[in-house]
């Protein structure tokens, strides 16, 4: 059973914009911490933006001032819109979601969505 579900991957140039949406159930939005990670071709998987219940933000420094994490409580959508991106932001993109925000942030979600990819050419 997929318990979230991300769209808005795909191939854009330097500088241009993605938006990457999560949806989860209620349940699993209600009770729990959600965020963005990436993984990159070789390299490990990072934090990329983390939202609490509460709208608490963040993120890594890498992604500062261009990407921007929200929530849609209605929609029970997590959505990153990803703006000036460079060709470093490319990678297989994931939402995750943990009760616990120490154990997200660390990437150590019990939710993993099936990831989007993400591809910036230069």
């Amino acid at each position: 059973q997929v318990q979230l579900v991300e769209s808005g991957g795909g191939l854009v140039q330097t500088g241009g914009s993605l938006r990457l949406s999560c949806t989860a159930s209620k349940t699993i939005f209600d009770d729990n911490v959600l965020g963005w990670f990436r993984q990159a071709p070789g390299k490990q998987r990072e934090m990329v933006a983390i939202i609490t219940k509460y709208n608490g933000l963040m993120y890594s420094d890498s992604v500062k001032g261009r990407f921007t994490i929200s929530r849609d409580n209605a929609k029970t959508t997590v959505t990153l819109q990803m703006n000036s991106l460079k060709p470093d932001d490319t990678g297989v993109y994931y939402c995750a979601a943990d009760p616990d925000y120490k154990q997200l942030a660390r990437g150590g979600a019990n939710l993993w969505g099936q990831g989007t990819q993400v591809t910036v050419s230069s």
